[in-house]
């Protein structure tokens, strides 16, 4: 297939597809505030593609967020399916960039890369071994190779593992997490296996156990450019946590120490495309580091706020353009999350389930042909 970009096509006017668009309270995908920055970057003029994988996914309705919205299949169905899918939107659309936002997907979308840029779509993501180089159930073994402290973890496939910890130096509270998301604080081998059935029936095996560390929450969102180079960090500090531990307030800060754990992760992995690192800033004045995610957070709005807008940056790299025009980094700006109830009428909602995506002539074409 050919590509059908035209040659040095601007970023402004690209047509971007951001998948992770859901939008639950307690933990929501990075896609809305994606799709968020890109829209009020006051340059852009392109448009933007929102793809979901549930008709219940609130950023297939955001009209503000997304011009078109349409359902794809959900990771657990491999490439191939993604593929055709894709192809039959990029007929439509003519996509020139997509922004894989969620965890799950991001191999599938790995192993698309060459068959898509002949499409004349470009990715911005890290390669196959980048990904499971900072996965969770490698992160000890990484940590130690770049001489990063990080909290002793385990790989565990048999909860009786919490029965018999504490005798191996193992003390509650314990951190539990699942392979791709989710993480839960216990206090009992009873409450342990309880939420260890519960992440393996979501996200499957290993579950991983963690030492829990004491200090502040702080997280780093940026992108590397695949040659060793972090480019426009982004730092917070938490101020209020759902119950999984997302933040639902944080603020602005200037980090260097962290600062420079995060060009360390990303000149060894020589990291290409977004992500976020997340760490605890011990009392001990120590920096530990608790994850590597590769793919935006779902506060990267506030990069936007201080004048480091990282999806726009994507769009800009990908666009081939080397000056960023990044502000410098600031402190004090702060985020506040809040829920909101979005108006969905019923040929939308329809339109969704029946023909798997939405626009607006869609939509008020279906009108008509029912008054």
């Amino acid at each position: 297939m050919k590509a059908t970009r035209p040659k040095g096509k601007s970023w402004q006017n690209y047509k971007v597809a951001v998948t992770g668009i859901n939008a639950r309270a307690e933990n929501p995908g990075p896609g809305c505030a994606v799709a968020r920055c890109i829209q009020e970057h006051p340059l852009f003029k392109g448009s933007i593609i929102g793809l979901g994988y549930d008709a219940l996914d609130a950023g297939l309705y955001a009209r503000h967020l997304c011009n078109n919205s349409y359902l794809i299949p959900y990771p657990s169905e491999g490439e191939e399916a993604l593929l055709y899918r894709l192809a039959q939107i990029h007929k439509s659309e003519g996509l020139d960039a997509i922004i894989p936002c969620l965890d799950s997907e991001l191999q599938n979308f790995g192993r698309l890369k060459s068959e898509l840029q002949l499409m004349g779509i470009s990715m911005l993501i890290p390669s196959r071994d980048q990904f499971n180089l900072r996965a969770k159930n490698h992160l000890s073994a990484f940590c130690e190779s770049i001489d990063v402290n990080a909290p002793e973890s385990k790989a565990l496939s048999n909860p009786t593992f919490f029965d018999t910890c504490e005798k191996e130096g193992w003390k509650y509270p314990l951190i539990v997490k699942g392979i791709f998301y989710d993480a839960y604080i216990v206090h009992s081998a009873f409450e342990a296996k309880s939420v260890f059935a519960k992440l393996v029936s979501t996200w499957g095996y290993p579950v991983l156990v963690q030492k829990l560390v004491i200090g502040d929450e702080l997280n780093l969102a940026a992108v590397g450019d695949g040659k060793g180079n972090m480019l426009g960090a982004v730092t917070m500090r938490k101020k209020a946590l759902t119950e999984k531990g997302k933040a639902w307030a944080g603020v602005s800060i200037v980090d260097d120490g962290l600062t420079r754990v995060a060009e360390r992760i990303i000149g060894a992995l020589s990291w290409r495309g977004p992500l976020e690192v997340e760490v605890i800033k011990g009392y001990d004045g120590k920096i530990y580091l608790i994850e590597i995610n590769p793919r935006f957070p779902s506060w990267i709005y506030l990069s936007h706020a201080v004048g480091r807008n990282l999806p726009v940056a994507v769009l800009k790299l990908l666009s081939g353009l080397t000056d960023l025009e990044l502000s410098e980094p600031t402190s004090g700006t702060f985020f506040i999350r809040h829920a909101q109830e979005l108006i969905v009428t019923l040929p939308e909602f329809e339109t969704v389930l029946t023909e798997g995506r939405l626009a607006p002539q869609m939509v008020q074409d279906q009108i008509i042909r029912s008054a």
